[in-house]
């Protein structure tokens, strides 16, 4: 499956838009990660459980959105976004979204 945040590939043509396709994920904060995160707002630094915990939601959010777009017939998705936004006190969820498309590999340029 190849992904894009482009409108399009090199090296191949899209023959046919299928749709939006789409992933999420809704994660939820940890008490234990909250207590070290607060300790790096004291001290300064990354926040490393929740850079960890988002990683994980966008690759889930991917994953379930390129499982849409191969359900439909999909060689690729283009124009991939992704959004977040806070759902309740704690929780967030991480969205991907693109367009899915069938493509035909490009003849070589000589």
């Amino acid at each position: 499956m190849h992904l894009t945040n482009q409108d399009g590939f090199a090296d191949h043509d899209i023959v046919q838009t299928l749709g939006l396709v789409r992933g999420n994920s809704v994660r939820a904060r940890h008490i234990g990660k909250d207590i070290m995160a607060g300790l790096r707002n004291v001290v300064g630094g990354e926040v490393t459980e929740y850079v960890k915990l988002f990683a994980e939601a966008r690759e889930q959010a991917l994953d379930r959105m390129k499982a849409e777009a191969q359900g439909m017939g999909a060689d690729g998705v283009v124009a991939v976004r992704f959004v977040t936004s806070m759902i309740a006190q704690g929780a967030a969820e991480l969205l991907a979204y693109g367009t899915a498309v069938k493509l035909r590999p490009r003849p070589p340029l000589d």
